[in-house]
């Protein structure tokens, strides 16, 4: 047990020591400062802009930057939908997979380029090289710069900054950070095992009977596995994502996928810190954010190492809960893992959610309701803030003075706009699809399990969905016209419906005259006004979700411990 919780904390000390030198690095990138890169990606950029025509220096409104971001996702989904549509003419295409059909197809676009990573299907048995290379990690790339372009124009807005121009920080995303991260990121997962090749499935017999041959796939993984979790992706080359020894060999690889999956989210706000020139607020939020973290592995932690009850009391003894998890990651590594895929909105596994107790499904459906432990990339951040202004308000309120946030008055506009964002948009795409599943069971089929663990497997289908994550109770058969469809709205709704209402929140910020501090401002950079925000955020998930979570994970619980 001690060495679990040891392992878990050498990460935790990596995280925050990491997080401030990058959030550091990204705010350099995007106020122009010189960077060690200038050198070689200069020019580089400079090609991009006057090839496509982006003029650099041009500043976009908040409906300019979201009818950017519409429109060129737009034209990227429909490349690679066709992609996927005639996989089965394209080359590098070694086992003959014809196409998905055309609900999958359209799922799975919808899916990556939503940055959700939703998955219906079984990669290496469902997607030729091609499509896995020029298609879901084209949008790998893409969609994670899209999330951290909005991520960062939210806070120049918060600023009172312009709030950018979408394609030079779509750009500046990939060539500062990204793409230089991943290369060195492939590089070191292949130095430990992880394949990178387009060589077809290597066959071989069986160790059962040397006349039965298995056939192993195998493929270009480790580029693929490092944009995965960098972009906070999260969909994997193999079905079973990173608990399959190839994605993720070894503790070594297990580390670098922790690292790089909270790396950004985690960075961004020290970035907030950087160009607000408000360290100590971003310090604070950090820490508020990191304590939530921690006792959400905590309670996962527990739950997992004490085990089934049921299944102790066969045994006679207390034993670890083993099921559905790698033996070379144990509990506290399964644990860790699946608290900082959810909080980050990345999606990847390194052992199976549905075989979690129910405290680890509790805590990994409040993650995906919550957004903001650390949320997805870019957008968790934005959240972060969004709740800060709910919080500034609320207090405004109870003690009497003006709400105000980095010196602008929080208004009708600014109010209508964040209880929109976190009233509203998220339950309507969680609720609503699984309250239609739900009632209709025998008729869309797929709840593989009945009873409460049955509920939180659909509920958690549309929050994975809803908030961009991926991830999901495995035992949902979900490639089917139903969930295919439903899923897509869900995952189009979550995405772009807020990353709209972000950018005309920030866009007002943005406009508003800066107001000279007084004895009757409410700072913002406290530690009581961080202990508010982090009760709205609580108090806001439990009003709106906790009903979901009492009628499954809690129920589920209750239901084991009295031997049921």
């Amino acid at each position: 047990m001690l060495q679990g919780w040891i392992q878990i904390g050498i990460t935790l000390v990596l995280i925050v020591a990491i997080a401030p030198i990058f959030g550091g690095y990204i705010a350099r990138v995007y106020l122009g400062q010189k960077t060690i890169l200038d050198r070689i990606l200069n020019p580089i950029e400079s090609l991009i802009f006057n090839l496509s025509g982006v003029q650099s220096k041009a500043q976009m409104t908040g409906w300019q930057y979201a009818r950017a971001i519409l429109l060129s996702n737009l034209a990227m989904a429909v490349i690679v939908f066709l992609l996927l549509t005639f996989q089965g003419a394209l080359p590098l295409n070694t086992t003959g997979l014809s196409a998905p059909s055309w609900d999958l197809a359209l799922h799975t676009t919808i899916s990556f380029i939503t940055n959700t990573n939703q998955q219906h299907y079984s990669g290496e048995t469902m997607l030729s090289y091609s499509s896995q290379m020029f298609g879901i990690a084209f949008l790998m790339f893409t969609s994670a710069a899209t999330g951290l372009a909005v991520g960062i124009a939210f806070i120049r807005g918060l600023t009172g900054r312009s709030l950018g121009n979408f394609y030079v920080d779509l750009t500046l995303a990939i060539t500062r950070i990204l793409l230089p991260i991943s290369i060195i990121g492939a590089i070191a997962l292949m130095a430990a095992g992880v394949p990178e090749t387009l060589a077809a499935p290597v066959v071989v017999p069986t160790l059962e009977d040397p006349n039965i041959s298995q056939a192993i796939a195998i493929g270009p993984v480790a580029h693929y596995e490092i944009i995965k979790q960098l972009g906070e992706n999260g969909g994997g080359f193999f079905a079973i994502n990173s608990a399959h020894p190839f994605e993720n060999p070894n503790g070594f690889t297990n580390l670098i996928q922790i690292l790089t999956m909270i790396s950004i989210p985690t960075a961004l706000i020290h970035t907030y810190g950087v160009i607000a020139n408000s360290r100590k607020q971003a310090w604070l939020l950090f820490g508020m954010v990191f304590i939530l973290f921690v006792s959400f592995i905590v309670v996962v932690g527990i739950g997992e190492y004490q085990g089934n009850p049921l299944v102790n009391n066969l045994l006679g003894l207390q034993s670890p809960n083993f099921e559905g998890k790698e033996v070379r990651f144990g509990w506290a590594q399964s644990a860790l893992f699946a608290v900082t895929t959810t909080g980050t909105m990345t999606g990847a596994v390194n052992s199976m959610h549905d075989s979690l107790m129910p405290s680890g499904g509790f805590i990994t459906l409040s993650n995906l309701f919550l957004q903001i432990i650390w949320g997805g990339q870019g957008t968790g951040t934005a959240y972060l803030f969004v709740y800060s202004i709910l919080a500034v308000f609320v207090t405004g309120l109870m003690v009497g003075r003006t709400p105000e946030f980095l010196g602008r008055k929080i208004e009708k506009n600014e109010v209508v706009l964040t209880s929109f964002l976190i009233l509203l948009i998220h339950p309507i795409f969680i609720l609503i699809p699984s309250a239609i599943a739900l009632a209709f069971p025998d008729q869309l089929a797929g709840i593989s399990n009945s009873g409460f663990h049955g509920l939180s497997q659909v509920v958690y289908e549309y929050a994975s969905a809803a908030a961009n994550n991926g991830s999901g109770f495995e035992g949902l058969g979900d490639n089917t016209l139903w969930w295919n469809l439903s899923a897509s709205v869900s995952l189009l709704g979550g995405r772009y419906v807020p990353i709209i209402a972000l950018l005309l929140l920030a866009d007002g910020m943005s406009r508003k005259q800066t107001i000279a501090m007084t004895t009757g401002t409410l700072r913002t950079d406290t530690v009581l006004f961080t202990s508010v925000t982090a009760g709205v955020i609580l108090i806001m998930g439990a009003l709106t979700f906790f009903p979901v979570l009492a009628l499954g994970s809690v129920a589920e619980a209750f239901l084991i411990a009295r031997g049921g």
